[in-house]
């Protein structure tokens, strides 16, 4: 059994003793910090928190221990029931809250379970406030509410519609150019929540076709299910059977996207980002940023235009977040299929990426695999090299960035070493002495040669 805390949240397999994995005891704890910390932060009103969960098996039973522990808190709930990440962080201001809870693991298998913490502009916790929950938790001080006092729930299902709205009105989302495509599409939910939100979704923009393919959210996934093109084999034979333009693959909480072109190909989850970045830029030149980790193609597709410059983040949404508002970019995201659009919101909403990747498909009348072939071709390779717990990994990390003084070096996190089209990242892992390392090229061949050769660096200072 596994239970991970972190400044964003708590995350574990189901069961277990207290502490070894996300049991109910876990889940109430870490709730009630998280409330504790809301009600410390508004101490004159009775404050409000947004909650909703993906479709797994646990969700239920955690979103119920999660709101009977806020409510004795006496903090008020909004619960949107079956949700997905994008729509709570958009109900989150929308209801004047002061926080939020996506109960969710992400990509990870049907075992496990999550609570993602937001603040009330419905965007994730920073580190600050991230460890100061951490604390509470350890503490367990907690007061509860008297019988008077108690929170309210009030349960809202109406945001399906909401958000849906929400991607209809951006500015670069056309829908009547989607209608007439007459777009024939699959879509893989991964039998939870997206299986609901993304058809609808496809229906308010005009798809009159839609293959629905691991829809029914019972969250028994049918498949590992992270989007990754090892995982999706099921999707690309849909594809080529029934003849459609493309297939759309979301992550258990709708937050990830990726697209699989008419041939079965994959378009890339790394190009998700890349696509609708240049469409965005096309319409409304400015920055772009993604985090270190994420594709170089990016920051080509955004030297194309004038007045727009690329920036990277260290890994992890809320650092892409605030190095987007730093730089004021117009799209941000990471290579993970992310889609950060702030004039959406600042989180990653896989709703508001297929509306704009639909529009520019349109808009350009090409096949998804002519569309992908307009876009730099690179591949990156990950990898991982284990340590001695006594190394000092710092040093190990600053040797290797003085092996390259004549490159371009970035240590915003780790060190990310360029080699003009190419690059490779080493980042340090917080709980075990491994050194991650990620490398791009043109060829696997050689983003691995790049990494191996790094590696062996490491091995000889080692």
């Amino acid at each position: 059994m596994t239970l991970i805390k972190s400044i964003s949240g708590i995350r574990g397999t189901i069961g277990g003793p207290i502490g070894m994995g996300l049991t109910p005891i876990d889940a109430v704890k870490f709730a009630a910090a998280y409330g504790v910390w809301i009600k410390e932060n508004n101490p004159n009103i009775k404050p409000t928190i947004v909650i909703g969960r993906d479709a797994r098996k646990s969700g239920k039973m955690i979103q119920d221990l999660v709101i009977s522990t806020l409510q004795g808190l006496g903090i008020n709930i909004v619960n949107l029931n079956l949700s997905t990440t994008p729509t709570v962080e958009i109900a989150v201001p929308l209801e004047n809250a002061n926080g939020g809870i996506i109960i969710t693991a992400s990509h990870n298998p049907k075992q496990w379970n999550a609570l993602k913490l937001l603040n009330e502009k419905g965007e994730f916790i920073n580190d600050e406030q991230g460890k100061k929950i951490l604390a509470l938790a350890e503490e367990a001080s907690f007061e509860f509410a008297e019988i008077d006092d108690l929170g309210t729930v009030r349960e809202d299902n109406n945001y399906l519609e909401k958000h849906i709205n929400a991607v209809l009105d951006l500015d670069l989302v056309d829908a009547e150019i989607i209608r007439k495509a007459n777009f024939s599409i699959v879509v893989d939910a991964v039998n939870s929540s997206g299986g609901i939100f993304i058809p609808a979704l496809l229906h308010a923009l005009g798809v009159k076709v839609i293959h629905e393919l691991y829809c029914d959210p019972t969250g028994e996934f049918p498949h590992n299910p992270e989007p990754l093109p090892e995982n999706l084999t099921a999707i690309a034979a849909k594809i080529k059977e029934e003849k459609a333009d493309l297939g759309i693959v979301v992550d258990p909480d709708v937050d990830r996207l990726a697209f699989v072109c008419e041939d079965g190909s994959m378009f890339g989850e790394e190009y998700t980002l890349v696509a609708v970045a240049d469409y965005v830029l096309q319409n409304t030149p400015g920055n772009t940023v993604s985090n270190l980790s994420s594709t170089i193609s990016l920051r080509e597709i955004t030297d194309r235009y004038e007045n727009s410059n690329y920036s990277a983040a260290a890994v992890g949404e809320v650092n892409v977040v605030q190095k987007m508002k730093d730089t004021n970019a117009v799209i941000g995201g990471e290579g993970n299929g992310g889609i950060i659009y702030p004039a959406s919101h600042y989180g990653r909403d896989a709703l508001v990426g297929v509306g704009l990747f639909l529009t520019l498909l349109a808009k350009k009348q090409l096949k998804t695999s002519e569309l992908r072939a307009t876009y730099p071709d690179y591949y990156i390779s990950k990898n991982k090299i284990e340590l001695d717990p006594s190394m000092d990994v710092d040093s190990i990390l600053s040797a290797i960035q003085k092996e390259y003084p004549t490159q371009e070096i970035d240590t915003t996190d780790g060190v990310k070493i360029y080699f003009g089209s190419e690059w490779a990242h080493l980042r340090k892992s917080n709980t075990e002495p491994i050194i991650r390392i990620y490398s791009e090229s043109a060829t696997k061949v050689q983003a691995n040669k790049i990494a191996f050769d790094i590696m062996d660096k490491i091995r000889s200072l080692a």
